[in-house]
């Protein structure tokens, strides 16, 4: 009895040591028969995961007014989309309208001065000098006969020379009459001096400034979209005031029609990250959900962290090189600023 329960016992690991080699062998088959899974295997290996943060097309722009003032009207609502250009405010800004009203007046007048300094003297005032002229000439012929006919009789001895000389002295008298009447006329019907046109365009000129300076002004009070995107926030409302000195956001505005993330890889990580890499996106909203994604753009240069997971084991010392990867899904139900968690995966496949 004590004989046979000796020998019974070396034999049982003996007869389990064919059966783990034939498993051992069948795994091993299977393995090597299906090559392909051994590569989705390697290409779904996740080298490398960080923290990240969702975001849009474009980064989120804080759209402020040009100019000081109250906050006349907010055109759009949050979750509105708008066109680059689109007036999503208004500034009340009162008297600019009224300085502008006054700078195309003066505009105006300057014009109006120039036109008159190029056309010169009135009609009625060349038709008064030409009448002065004839009435000049008339006299002049008066006073040439009366003198021819005074010396005549003078010669005669009729007339004394004091009668001469003051019909001479006439005469001189209405020749000088006749002189400033057709410098008077040639003055009025000249063209003007250069000096004068250079001066009234200047004075055009420094209007025409004067008004576009103004209307600058005051298109700043018309506060229009910089890009096509949805209203993230608005933090104003109409009634508050807008200062360029302590500027305030009116709104917040992203291009979110597609969405990415922007995660930050660790400097020590930084070679394990290239272009068309394929990603995982995790959030802690959606668990049990996994968001693909591919790597579109991998900074140029190592920056400091901005996104905090709340960690209080977390080094905040390292400088992080920034990436952004594309989401895959058109309409993930992701939103703007949540944090994720980006898984790297080791291959690649050939973007779709």
């Amino acid at each position: 009895m004590c004989n046979s329960r000796r020998v019974s016992r070396p034999w049982r690991p003996l007869v389990l040591l064919p059966v783990l080699a034939a498993a051992l062998t069948s795994a091993a088959c299977s393995r090597s028969a299906d090559p392909l899974i051994d590569n989705e295997r390697e290409r779904d290996e996740v080298i490398l995961a960080c923290p990240g943060r969702i975001e849009g097309l474009s980064e989120a722009i804080a759209v402020n007014a040009g100019i000081d003032g109250v906050l006349e009207a907010v055109d759009v609502r949050e979750g509105e989309f708008v066109v680059a250009g689109q007036i999503i405010a208004k500034v009340s800004r009162a008297e600019l309208a009224a300085e502008l009203a006054a700078a195309r007046a003066a505009l105006e007048g300057a014009r109006q001065a120039r036109a008159r300094l190029l056309r010169g003297s009135r009609e009625e005032e060349r038709r008064r000098a030409a009448a002065e002229k004839v009435a000049a000439e008339a006299v002049v012929k008066q006073a040439r006969s009366r003198h021819q006919r005074v010396a005549q009789l003078f010669q005669r001895g009729v007339f004394s020379r004091e009668v001469l000389e003051e019909s001479e002295r006439n005469l001189e008298v209405a020749e000088s009459t006749l002189h400033a009447a057709e410098m008077s006329e040639e003055l009025i019907r000249a063209a003007p001096l250069p000096e004068e046109v250079a001066r009234a365009d200047a004075d055009v000129r420094a209007a025409e400034e004067r008004v576009r300076t103004v209307a600058a002004r005051l298109e700043k009070h018309i506060v229009r979209a910089p890009i096509s995107g949805t209203v993230l926030r608005c933090h104003l409302k109409p009634g508050e005031s807008v200062s360029t000195a302590f500027p305030r956001p009116i709104l917040i505005l992203a291009d979110i029609t597609r969405l990415r993330v922007r995660a930050e890889v660790d400097e020590r990580d930084v070679g394990r990250i290239f272009l068309n890499q394929r990603a995982l996106v995790l959030a802690d909203a959606f668990p049990g959900r996994r968001f693909e994604a591919r790597v579109w753009r991998v900074s140029a240069a190592m920056g400091r962290k901005k996104v905090q997971t709340g960690d209080p084991t977390e080094k905040s010392d390292r400088d992080v090189l920034e990436v952004l990867a594309n989401l895959e899904e058109k309409e993930p139900p992701l939103v703007v600023g949540l944090r994720v968690t980006v898984q790297f995966l080791r291959r690649s496949d050939p973007p779709r």
